[in-house]
């Protein structure tokens, strides 16, 4: 057999008697390389680690046991099964030996059949322990892939459960993408991380889904609601949140926040519970910013769009008042990509 092939084994022993022995014993099988100290079995680790070590014991200087401590404490060598060979067959000695991770133990003198059988078998057991990480490996792998694919169409269904209560109220489906956007862009700039962020976004396009509960004659009427009829709109902050329920997936949870949240206001004057402050969530303090922004400046059946430069002296002067002022103020910093947004998604656009 070619010996590119075989497998390695090292060697390690301060008596060169009892290293050719071990020689002797499995050239003809392995590869191997020699060490008559601890410390240049190190190196040689170090190098090139081995498939096995056969380690003595009792050598000057660094002793096996300590070459086996520094071995172990290495996650780059930690695998590599370690037999020592010694002359010491007392408990205690081998005891050490496997509470410092050694594979085996073997007492001198060796019986060749004995060394020979407890090398393949650990190697067997080494190379199926690799084996089977690697199955581990491939298998964790696939299984995050398909948590991907599997959360990515939960976000898709999101979104399109937000268009369909947009619908529901006259609107062409893209409101819920612009306040999605905003909500994006002001969650970055307030401090939200990258992936939080992309989650606020699926959430906030589900901001309205309580209006499915609202009656047509409400939420189609084209004229100023009544007093009575605007207390039963004022519902759908609630009944959105008990559509979306209670979940452990943080989209969800951040769905139902936005719900309750996006109609409070910063004085404490909004609904459904009159929060106000930092007692709103900042997720709900967000997406209102983003859907009044974008109600503001979208055509609805009874009102014009407003011009963006309107819409934004609006926000300014209902900064402390209706709005948290710091996000205001994150807001109004990032003019040129909210145009962009309302650009990019305009309802004259193609769905």
């Amino acid at each position: 057999m070619n010996s590119a092939h075989k497998n390695s084994l090292l060697v390690v022993d301060d008596t060169p008697d009892n290293i050719r022995v071990l020689c002797d014993i499995l050239d003809a099988e392995y590869a191997i390389k020699i060490a008559n100290s601890g410390e240049l079995a190190l190196e040689i680790v170090a190098q090139q680690p081995p498939d096995l070590i056969l380690l003595d014991v009792m050598m000057p200087g660094m002793s096996g046991h300590d070459v086996c401590r520094q071995l172990k404490k290495n996650e780059n060598t930690q695998h590599i099964p370690i037999i020592f060979i010694t002359a010491h067959g007392d408990v205690e000695n081998e005891a050490l030996g496997f509470e410092l991770g050694a594979a085996d133990y073997i007492t001198k003198p060796v019986n060749l059949s004995v060394v020979r059988a407890r090398v393949r078998t650990h190697l067997a057991l080494a190379n199926q322990h690799f084996h089977l990480e690697q199955l581990v490996a491939e298998r964790t792998s696939e299984l995050k892939k398909s948590n991907l694919q599997l959360e990515q169409s939960h976000l898709v269904i999101l979104q399109q459960l937000g268009r369909a209560a947009d619908y529901r109220d006259n609107e062409t489906g893209k409101h819920v993408v612009r306040v999605g956007s905003f909500s994006k862009l002001l969650g970055l700039a307030s401090g939200l991380s990258k992936p939080q962020s992309e989650l606020l976004m699926y959430a906030a396009m589900m901001h309205d889904i309580g209006k499915i509960g609202i009656p047509d004659h409400i939420l189609l009427k084209p004229g100023k609601l009544t007093v009575d009829e605007f207390e039963i709109m004022k519902r759908h902050p609630l009944i959105g949140a008990e559509i979306i329920g209670d979940h452990d997936a943080e989209v969800m949870q951040m769905a139902k926040q936005i719900s309750l949240g996006h109609h409070e206001k910063w004085n404490g004057k909004g609904y459904p519970y009159g929060l106000s402050g930092e007692s709103i969530p900042l997720v709900g303090r967000i997406v209102a910013i983003a859907d009044v922004f974008d109600a503001l400046t979208s055509v609805r059946p009874y009102k014009r769009a407003w011009s963006v430069d309107s819409a934004l002296d609006l926000l300014r002067k209902e900064a402390g008042q209706h709005f948290d002022p710091n996000l205001i103020k994150l807001f109004l910093s990032m003019e040129t990509e909210m145009r962009h947004i309302v650009i990019t998604y305009s309802d004259a656009t193609d769905e």
